[in-house]
């Protein structure tokens, strides 16, 4: 077991061979700008396959050989975080230290996110979590029966598993007319090709929905938490009043964030007030981006989240943040407004599955796009015994078999999944939608000798944080949060702070589609933590990893790509996420890391896939967290992408 001492800030310490910055951890190592190392200071141990029968096993430690990151997995038994920030993973850790829950370490590290990774989150969004509850030791066995819960996937004699929807809705005044008469004022243009299709504003208050993530965090701490509220922000508070330096790949996203939002003529000005403040000579002047190393203080962020401290979130949906919200969309032609606000609620939900390989993953239910992970591995347990281990990780018709599944996953998401209860009212279910016959169907489709269309659409694209957290009592969160677009919708509510998201683009303008926009709907969510169970001999379910890849359209296709790995190939967290991956982009084209062998590229090509290859691995491609839990529920074991800035604490 490894147990890092909780150090001080991070702070550069000289430059790589490959031109970036090395950064030192407080875990006593280093992390690197260019990926060429990001050595973590903790020694290599074997990986070893457990259990009698054929059932895949998630390898807990890591194998002798390091992957991309040059890391190998953490383990410890005390509690876990995995975060995308080094300075995340410190404050949940001590969360924990503290005597925190899994859940208070979640809200802690989400609220420091919004702060230290503005780039790709923020106050203004939306939040989803799994959340795997312990049974509690003594607890009989009438608490343990199938749905006596709302918002679980069923009681077993092992636990329970609840899901959290916490995205926001429309405002009440966005019909579809108000809609288009807004954009033919706007001059957009809604043609593609020969034809019409579906493409909505992403700038400005019309694709700005209520941000569900302050509830979120509220009813993640009411059902779960055992810190007071204002104990799990208070970290994050210090971050943004007194600074903090910034690290390396976030400073390369706010620097591309700062020519598109800080320029934008309209909404600049007021993002450039908060996020690229003039701070006098030498320092940093108005319009651009701190640079890595370089510090950055956020007051109004720490004034917002002083205020949703102290009063457990109420200021944001019926307060003084509620107010100053709504007073900026009415001074700005927004339709959002207070009655908006105070109209959330986030929902307990019952998590959907689909079994792989003697486990089963486990999704956010719609509006959200996990169903289309769940179809993919649906459709792959049709089409493909078990894959071998070793070098056939990268064998074409695997990735081949993936791809085509994916996309088939993507049909049935971008066909059906919209508000949930507009897909009730159509009868579009998740267990219609996964039922055997419907799948038999899909997986008829898929050809082995050649790639397909499927018209499966175009993915959406996005940016977003998703991190683990797991404790000594066995409570283990997957939690993910957004404003969508990098800082969302360009508008900042003045004197806050806060960076509205812009959700709203995911609705779609296509007349009579489930998911077209409409007044109080939830839109369609790229977001989607995800979870891992293992089906034991008793059909019953223990938990094995909290897990996520973060990052729009690629989020189906990271849960794909790393669920593969770990249960076809036995890797362990770590190193099923430093594995080349691919995305596909739309039709035929595929993009993939530069790192997949060439073999590989050549046999997709071979098959009719169009692949490019990216110039580097970098964020594009997902950045992704584990947590993996031993069966013995003893111990954790964790892994930290190297496409993000993050890293594995324990507590």
């Amino acid at each position: 077991m490894v147990a890092w001492p909780l150090g001080g800030p991070i702070g550069i310490s000289g430059r790589t061979s490959g031109g970036g910055y090395r950064w030192k951890c407080a875990l006593g190592g280093h992390i690197s700008t260019d990926n060429r190392e990001r050595t973590l200071g903790y020694s290599q141990a074997t990986m070893a396959a457990t259990g009698s029968d054929d059932s895949p096993r998630i390898k807990s430690t890591a194998s002798g050989t390091t992957g991309a990151s040059g890391t190998n997995d953490t383990s410890g038994t005390t509690g876990t975080v995995a975060t995308s920030q080094v300075l995340a993973s410190d404050i949940g850790a001590s969360i924990l230290r503290r005597g925190g829950s899994a859940a208070d370490a979640a809200i802690a590290i989400a609220a420091a996110l919004t702060v230290c990774e503005p780039t790709t989150n923020g106050l203004g969004g939306d939040c989803f979590a799994l959340v795997w509850e312990p049974r509690v030791r003594g607890e009989g066995e009438a608490g343990d029966e199938a749905g006596d819960e709302a918002g679980t996937l069923g009681a077993t004699r092992r636990g329970r598993l609840h899901g959290l929807n916490a995205s926001g809705r429309s405002p009440a005044a966005l019909t579809p007319g108000v809609l288009a008469t807004a954009l033919a004022q706007q001059h957009v243009a809604d043609r593609s090709g020969g034809g019409q299709r579906s493409r909505y504003p992403t700038r400005g208050w019309l694709p700005v929905t209520v941000p569900g993530q302050i509830d979120g965090w509220v009813q993640l701490h009411r059902r779960f938490g055992k810190l007071p509220f204002a104990e799990c922000l208070a970290s994050a508070i210090s971050l943004a009043r007194d600074g903090y330096e910034v690290a390396p790949q976030t400073a390369e996203l706010w620097d591309r964030s700062a020519s598109v939002f800080g320029a934008d003529e309209t909404w600049g000005a007021a993002w450039r007030e908060v996020f690229a403040p003039a701070r006098g000579a030498g320092s940093i002047a108005e319009g651009r981006a701190p640079r890595a190393g370089e510090s950055i203080r956020l007051p109004a962020l720490a004034r917002t989240l002083e205020s949703i401290a102290a009063t457990n979130g109420e200021s944001f949906y019926r307060g003084e943040i509620a107010r100053a919200i709504a007073a900026h969309a009415a001074a700005t032609s927004g339709l959002l407004t207070e009655d908006d606000l105070a109209g959330h609620a986030s929902e307990w939900v019952a998590p959907i599955g689909a079994p792989y390989r003697g486990h089963r993953l486990w999704e956010i239910p719609p509006n959200g796009q996990g169903i289309a992970a769940l179809v993919a591995l649906g459709v792959l347990e049709r089409i493909a015994p078990r894959d071998a281990t070793g070098g056939a990780a990268m064998d074409p018709a695997r990735l081949h078999r993936m791809i085509e599944a994916i996309k088939l996953g993507f049909l049935v998401a971008h066909t059906h999944v919209a508000d949930a209860a507009e897909m009730a009212r159509r009868g579009a279910t998740p267990e219609s939608l996964l039922a055997p016959a419907a799948l038999d169907r899909l997986a008829a489709r898929f050809d082995a000798t050649r790639a397909q269309d499927f018209l499966a659409g175009t993915p959406k694209p996005g940016g977003t944080v998703q991190f683990c957290t797991a404790d000594s009592t066995g409570l283990m969160v997957s939690f993910i949060q957004s404003n969508y677009a990098g800082f969302g919708s360009g508008v900042v509510i003045p004197g806050w702070g806060i960076a509205m998201q812009n959700r709203g683009a995911c609705f779609t303008l296509k007349p009579g589609h489930p998911n077209e926009v409409g007044p109080r709907k939830r839109p369609y969510h790229t977001i989607i933590p995800g979870f891992l169970t293992r089906i034991n001999a008793d059909g019953t379910d223990s938990p094995a990893t909290a897990m996520g890849v973060m990052g729009g359209f690629m989020q189906p296709q990271g849960h794909v790509q790393v669920v593969s790995h770990m249960l076809d190939h036995m890797m362990s967290p770590q190193a099923a996420l430093d594995m080349p991956r691919w995305q596909w982009m739309e039709s035929m084209t595929i993009r993939v890391e530069p790192q997949l062998p060439a073999p590989a590229v050549e046999g997709l090509r071979a098959l009719g896939h169009h692949v490019d290859i990216a110039a580097k691995a970098d964020v594009a491609f997902g950045r992704g967290q584990i947590i993996a839990v031993s069966e013995d529920r003893n111990s954790y074991t964790g892994g930290s992408d190297f496409r993000a800035d993050g890293c594995v604490r324990t507590a």
